[in-house]
């Protein structure tokens, strides 16, 4: 096993970490902020949009079994990554469009990515290569909000529930269950 880490923001996390915690080769989703200036962020200072974070995710996942390249693409695909601060109703520099390389290889990974997904978009991707920078994890009730809350909570029933079950029905042959 090849482990990798992956940091990237797509907007809310709770949409984010329930499509990439299906798939497989994903060994670990964590939701989180990163990109500020405030140590150890609460969930209310971030959505405030005086700290600067975004909110992310940090992905653990086997390098033999998905390719980073492939994470990205599948980034790309699930997040309209073509509008500035923001992903639908949720504005705010916390919902930017971010990714956060661990290395070298993954800056030039990225560039190429937004290179190779420009096509499937008619606006111009503006999704931001940021420098890493410290990880915060979010608050433990964060963390598989989606799989706790899927059902109860009205934002997981109009927004994540529909943008999940069409990442499933695209990636099927790619998902975990």
């Amino acid at each position: 096993m090849t482990e990798q880490t992956a940091i990237i923001a797509g907007g809310c996390f709770w949409c984010t970490e329930a499509v990439f915690d299906d798939l497989r080769g994903v060994k670990a989703v964590e939701s989180g902020y990163i990109g500020g200036s405030t140590a150890n962020p609460s969930y209310e200072a971030v959505c405030s949009g005086q700290t600067g974070h975004a909110e992310a995710v940090r992905i653990v996942f086997d390098a033999d079994e998905i390719s980073y390249a492939e994470i990205l693409d599948i980034f790309f695909h699930t997040h309209d990554p073509t509008t500035l601060n923001r992903q639908g109703a949720d504005v705010g520099t916390q919902y930017r469009s971010a990714i956060f390389p661990q290395n070298g290889v993954q800056a030039v990974e990225a560039e190429a990515a937004i290179a190779r997904n420009q096509a499937n978009w008619d606006a111009p991707i503006v999704t931001r290569i940021e420098p890493n920078a410290p990880w915060w994890p979010a608050e433990a009730y964060h963390q598989r909000y989606f799989e706790k809350n899927g059902t109860k909570n009205g934002y997981c029933v109009a927004v994540v529930g529909p943008k999940l079950a069409k990442f499933r029905k695209t990636y099927a042959a790619r998902l975990k269950r």
